[in-house]
């Protein structure tokens, strides 16, 4: 009974004509929402569906000015809160803004009960005070092998990790990595919204960036940064010049410089989630052109089923969960080298798509993104206790200091 009220969504009035205040999930994340949609996107965007969720972002500078918030309802019922702090503020006075900026908001919004739901641990330097009814880490990557992770990562992710009830996993090797480090912890990979991406399937108009480039068509959608094997990509439009390689998203944490430039060689830079349907509509292979290092090790990208929704033949670099969930099974072509590449591409341009096609489907029919996020809402509702009480934790070593 106590599971269900907590979960409640707004039933209408009560005897007195109050509405039911729901549940708060208080998300803090180190990507933006307006970013590349991904994982937290389409998990929040659902679970508005039955709380009030509020996507509280890392901070943007400006030259003068208090600190202060920007808030920003979308059509999904995620309210984003981006903290707006001045230019030039030592890291305490940072940490201190933040602070009283999500105490300002939690103070406004009085939630009932709320959930904290983290996607960095370097959010505990302003958060750690607050006490949640429920503390959720949906651990969708190793940040600390990431360019640019600042040195405190590791040690704040095995604070989180004693501070969360639950955690999530984004991905198979992650899973394996980390099972051990909580005893209430669960894989949920990267899943689909099929019916979006198999829009591409259809007759599409061509966008008008593409629409006149040549084909064969090859094409890789996401985030450019130092997962991309940037030599791989360079060297596969040098030996096949007459294909065409369309690359789409934001560079981010390398140098634009650095790209490599070739005739056939097209970096189009970020695209809107509804408009991916009508480039991949145009591609002959998808590829997934991943360098092989620390950033990629515990990678499982959420591109892989997209492709495969998309109907697009997709090769990738031998990153070892696209390894083991589709290329063992046929869905996924794999080859570590630009030559095999080409040879992979050559082969997949001239097969029949039909038979693949429904080996493709049969799979994406076992995974959706509602149900992923019907899987994690059971799992809350078994880790919730109503009215337990929850074990102080020390400001600074996140240690637990007794009930």
């Amino acid at each position: 009974m106590h599971r269900d009220l907590w979960l409640n969504a707004e039933r209408g009035a009560h005897a007195a004509g109050a509405r039911r205040r729901r549940t708060t999930l208080l998300c803090l994340s180190h990507l933006r929402w307006e970013f590349v949609y991904q994982r937290p996107q389409h998990l929040l965007s659902r679970a508005a569906k039955t709380f009030d969720v509020y996507f509280f972002e890392e901070p943007i500078f400006e030259a003068t000015g208090s600190p202060r918030v920007v808030v920003t309802r979308h059509p999904s019922n995620v309210t984003v809160v981006v903290p707006v702090l001045p230019a030039g503020c030592t890291p305490r006075e940072w940490t201190n803004a933040q602070r009283r900026l999500l105490d300002d908001l939690l103070a406004a919004t009085r939630p009932e009960r709320l959930l904290a739901w983290y996607y960095t641990p370097l959010a505990l330097t302003f958060s750690r005070h607050i006490v949640p009814d429920l503390c959720v880490y949906d651990n969708m990557d190793e940040l600390a092998a990431f360019r640019g992770a600042p040195p405190e990562l590791a040690a704040l992710e095995r604070e989180l990790f004693l501070r969360a009830d639950i955690v999530f996993t984004g991905g198979q090797s992650l899973h394996e990595a980390k099972c051990r480090q909580h005893r209430n912890i669960h894989l949920f990979a990267s899943s689909i919204d099929a019916s979006h991406f198999a829009q591409a399937r259809l007759s599409m108009i061509e966008p008008p960036d593409q629409s006149a480039l040549a084909r064969p068509r090859l094409g890789f959608f996401g985030v450019i940064d130092e997962r991309m094997d940037l030599d791989l990509v360079a060297t596969l439009a040098d030996l096949r010049p007459e294909w065409q390689l369309v690359m789409i998203g934001p560079v981010v944490k390398i140098d634009p410089a650095t790209l490599p430039r070739r005739p056939n060689l097209h970096w189009m830079g970020p695209k809107d989630y509804h408009e991916l349907p009508a480039y991949l509509a145009g591609w002959d292979i998808g590829i997934m052109p991943f360098a092989l290092n620390e950033a990629t090790r515990f990678i499982s990208p959420t591109k892989t089923p997209e492709f495969l929704a998309a109907g697009v033949p997709v090769i990738s670099t031998p990153i070892k969960d696209v390894v083991r969930s589709y290329g063992e099974q046929g869905l996924v072509e794999i080859a570590g080298d630009a030559p095999s590449i080409v040879a992979k591409a050559m082969t997949l341009m001239r097969r029949p798509k039909d038979c693949w096609l429904a080996r493709v489907d049969a799979h994406l029919a076992t995974m959706s993104w509602d149900k992923t996020w019907a899987g994690m809402s059971e799992l809350l509702r078994a880790s919730f206790r109503p009215g337990q009480a929850r074990p102080a934790m020390s400001a600074t070593t996140g240690e637990h200091m007794g009930v």
